[in-house]
């Protein structure tokens, strides 16, 4: 264990890695050790692969897409080896329920994939206990005939919050959702969400506690810094949620360097875990937005800004203006036209899969603002005196933009008529949802994985009560159908706008988009929505959270039930008959791949009357009575409210920062 020691004394201790690091950096340097915090460091002057053998970047075009080639003999070997079981498992014993005989699909299965939009905490919560319901190996929710769907699923998405439960369940070797975020009393603690991401002792910054986790955090980034890389507010940022949502941290030694606390898991290294080998999980993708280099944007970004996706095995965009992807393993390397810039040598272990998921969560740029001397919510002088300490202690360990996630760009030289970053050598990533689109559809619907079924977990927070109105999807839509209409799937019908979608009540319930193709094969995917809303029953929602255990609690039972009830119109009960209903949705297109094409069976032909969009006549909120659209606390007597980090009431998430950056300031002025 390593002692908490007087900052003198860690001033030293820097200064020794920085001399090891850079004694080191030279030479091919073995893979992180995982024991360290110092381990977030990427390796350096790694030797490259042959580049007269091996490229490094796969170019196409949106007219000729391809996968990367381990991403297809995944999902194929998932789909030969897993999910007919998995179909069978789930639908098989239901055939009187939902009206078909399995074998007449002759194996012809729907291909499915799950979206998990963003929203901090708040979103990373929904979508684990929104999982849970759909999980077959919850009895409860297999009972209820939705447990299931996760196991059919070859892809799932996620983005910011989302991005979050995504990456705890893969580094977590993908447990029970309830025992990932709360323990299981064994081997799991859970998220500990009690303790705050940024100061978790509480609100005392120089308690020792806090100087700590400060020193910890301080250490990662200056560790990678010593090897040359630029850091930003992201690198801080990834440490604090890799504490709670890698697999290193518990209640006992969250104060220590004990474990590295998830510096060193690397997200190419997710082949690796068990799971995965058996095939039991979806092809995971996290989504981040790329800020055109150099434009100091402070504002959301406009629909053509290039989008990024995240996989196991590259950095990739499948966006018509780059249709480009980076072997992942060496992200982290400058390359021009596919060449490493630095002769033979490469970076490995820049992926840290605690920085991937603060890349697709980094919204500094919306927070702080540094071209106008601001920082939101704050007042102007408070703004001021902030940013001019965080400019001037921060310029120190690094180069470049302060408020983004600064990559290295392997696309330079690439596509230069249309990419925008093309003569670029850096990338700037940013939130997922920089551009408006909150749920990570795009990965979902590029024409070449041939998507049928898109389940969207929906925990954004659009209103003002944090509830969704259908922006993330009707955002989507509208890009797919100008920017990626020669790349990507078309979006099925929806409401015309956000209010018409509030009005449909659609966005509180749930709900299947494109039951009714008028193509063969189908035009687009069907869209099972599955929104966060107010309980059916009356009960207080408790969405907006302050995260003691009690909140945690409440609100995962409080999604699962919804998740797993559908809705009774004019009712304020559950729907006995949902689970069926969701079957049907899931197997629906698969009807499509059978010659003759399968009749629709009557009972979901009932099913479909009661939960598909009909944009010719659009059901009506007054469907759904005795709705309470307010946040009540339960818990009153509980630690000091939490938002999740992208709402504008977080001055102790902000206060957390400026302490670390203030010990940041101190220790750089010592060297």
């Amino acid at each position: 264990m390593l002692p908490l020691v007087p900052w003198s004394r860690l001033l030293l201790w820097l200064s020794v890695v920085f001399l090891v690091s850079h004694a080191t950096s030279q030479d091919s340097t073995p893979l992180p050790s995982q024991n360290s915090v110092t381990d977030y460091a990427p390796s350096t002057n790694v030797e490259c692969p042959d580049f007269s053998t091996t490229s490094l970047i796969r170019v196409f075009t949106p007219e000729d897409q391809t996968l990367h080639p381990d991403e297809v003999a995944y999902v194929n070997q998932r789909a030969r080896l897993v999910l007919p079981d998995a179909w069978q498992s789930w639908l098989g014993a239901n055939e009187t329920g939902h009206g078909y005989n399995l074998s007449a699909f002759q194996g012809n299965y729907p291909k499915v994939g799950m979206a998990i939009p963003g929203g901090g905490l708040r979103a990373a919560l929904y979508g684990a206990a929104c999982l849970s319901g759909l999980d077959a190996r919850n009895d409860s929710a297999k009972a209820a005939g939705t447990g299931g769907l996760l196991q059919v699923a070859s892809y799932l998405s996620g983005l910011s919050g989302g991005s979050w439960v995504t990456g705890s369940m893969y580094f977590n070797n993908w447990p029970m959702l309830n025992d990932m975020v709360l323990g299981n009393g064994k081997e799991m603690e859970g998220w500990l969400l009690d303790f705050n991401l940024a100061s978790p002792d509480g609100v005392d910054l120089f308690s020792d506690n806090n100087q700590a986790f400060f020193g910890s955090v301080l250490w990662s980034v200056m560790a990678k810094s010593a090897q040359g890389i630029d850091t930003s507010l992201t690198d801080p940022w990834a440490r604090m949620i890799s504490y709670h949502f890698l697999n290193q941290t518990n209640r006992a030694n969250f104060f220590t360097n004990d474990t590295a606390h998830g510096a060193g898991q690397l997200w190419s290294n997710i082949p690796l875990i068990p799971a995965y080998q058996q095939f039991q999980t979806p092809f995971p993708i996290i989504v981040a937005d790329s800020r055109p280099v150099g434009s100091n944007l402070t504002t959301a970004l406009s629909p053509d800004s290039t989008v990024f996706e995240i996989t196991p095995l590259e950095l990739a965009s499948y966006d018509p203006n780059l249709s480009a992807g980076m072997n992942l393993t060496y992200a982290g390397t400058h390359l021009s036209n596919g060449m490493a810039v630095n002769g033979s040598a490469c970076v490995t272990g820049f992926d840290q899969a605690g920085f991937i998921m603060g890349t697709s969560a980094s919204l500094f740029n919306q927070i702080l603002d540094f071209a106008r001397n601001k920082i939101s919510d704050f007042a102007p002088g408070d703004g001021s005196a902030i940013l001019y300490v965080l400019s001037r202690q921060l310029a120190e360990v690094r180069t470049r933009a302060d408020d983004v996630a600064n990559w290295p760009s392997p696309f330079n030289g690439l596509k230069s008529t249309t990419f925008q970053d093309s003569d670029k050598e850096w990338l700037e990533l940013i939130d997922g949802a920089s551009n408006q689109e909150n749920v990570p559809y795009g990965p979902l619907f590029v024409r070449e994985r041939n998507l049928d079924v898109i389940v969207t977990i929906e925990g954004s927070a659009d209103d003002s009560n944090n509830w969704p109105n259908g922006t993330g999807p009707l955002l989507s839509a509208r890009r797919q159908s100008t920017i990626l209409r020669s790349s990507h799937q078309q979006f099925p019908p929806l409401p015309q706008d956000a209010q018409k979608f509030v009005d449909a009540g659609v966005n509180a319930r749930a709900t299947f988009f494109g039951c009714n193709p008028t193509q063969h094969p189908p035009e687009y995917p069907l869209v099972i929505y599955l929104p966060n809303a107010p309980p059916m029953n009356g009960d207080d929602p408790v969405t907006k959270l302050s995260y003691t255990q009690k909140h945690q609690e409440l609100f995962l039972s409080q999604v699962y039930t919804n998740t797993v009830s559908g809705f009774s119109p004019n009712k304020t009960i559950p729907d006995p008959n949902f689970g069926t209903c969701l079957q049907c949705a899931a197997i629906d297109r698969g009807r499509f791949k059978v010659k003759p094409v399968i009749a629709r069976s009557a009972n979901c032909e009932k099913c479909f009357q009661q939960y598909c969009f009909d944009p010719a006549n659009p059901p009506s909120r007054s469907e759904l009575p005795g709705r309470k659209q307010v946040f009540v606390d339960p818990d009153p007597q509980g630690l000091g409210k939490v938002e999740n980090f992208f709402t504008r009431n977080e001055p102790t998430l902000i206060g957390g920062f400026i302490g670390f950056f203030a010990l940041l300031g101190l220790l750089i002025g010592g060297l």
